[in-house]
């Protein structure tokens, strides 16, 4: 918490310098005489598709990383693996995203998000393989990679189903779901550890995951655009 000061006083000497144009703060009116319903946007395929994909990648990523720890240190594992093992998972968490998004635009958000799915497999997979550190961490290691691919690609597939007079209460909805979905999920990450362990925890991740791959391959179907 002493931390926090010092890093507090940093951001705000690097704030300092940052210029906003007067134009920023002026009022302006969007208009949305071309907004459609907001049933009628949040039901088209790649909206449902990048929703599941979403809900799927961020809740699989709550759901197992809360677990880590605990199973961790059950395993008889010490603290201090389990801290550094979560600070592996952050790191590849966001230390992608500097290209993510170059691969996105090169490759397209589907096929960045089915890597990011594949990698949950992969974590899934090397977690139910044994206990041993090494395997703890490559998994949380996989787990973050697998959430930044997996979620930023489809966030980006949100936010090219809609039009920008659509933007605030279609990524309202879309978080309403989401974040209510990644706090049920970490809720049921204890409860599920204490009643059937680390392992049950990790086969969970393969039918969400499936589900999200379903969801994805119904796009070649039905003819959605590609970002």
């Amino acid at each position: 918490f002493a931390s926090i000061l010092p890093l507090a006083a940093v951001g705000a000497l690097v704030l300092s310098f940052l210029r906003v144009s007067p134009h920023a703060n002026a009022v302006t009116e969007t208009d949305t005489s071309d907004a459609r319903p907001l049933a009628e946007i949040v039901t088209q395929p790649r909206f449902v598709a990048a929703l599941f994909c979403t809900v799927g990648s961020y809740a699989l990523m709550s759901f197992v990383m809360t677990g880590a720890p605990l199973a961790m240190v059950g395993c008889g594992l010490s603290e201090d693996d389990a801290t550094l093992g979560i600070s592996w998972h952050v790191m590849a968490m966001f230390g992608p995203s500097f290209f993510t998004g170059a691969l996105i635009h090169r490759f397209g958000a589907e096929r960045i998000v089915a890597i990011g799915l594949v990698l949950l497999i992969g974590c899934a997979a090397v977690a139910l393989s044994g206990l041993a550190l090494w395997q703890f961490w490559t998994a949380l290691i996989l787990l973050g990679l697998g959430w930044n691919f997996g979620f930023i690609g489809a966030t980006a597939m949100v936010a090219a189903s809609y039009r920008p007079s659509e933007k605030s209460k279609v990524q309202g909805f879309h978080d309403f779901v989401l974040f209510g979905s990644v706090a049920f999920s970490s809720l049921m990450s204890g409860a599920i550890y204490n009643a059937w362990g680390w392992t049950m925890l990790n086969w969970i991740v393969f039918p969400v995951v499936a589900l999200c791959f379903v969801a994805l391959g119904t796009l070649k179907f039905v003819g959605a655009p590609k970002s």
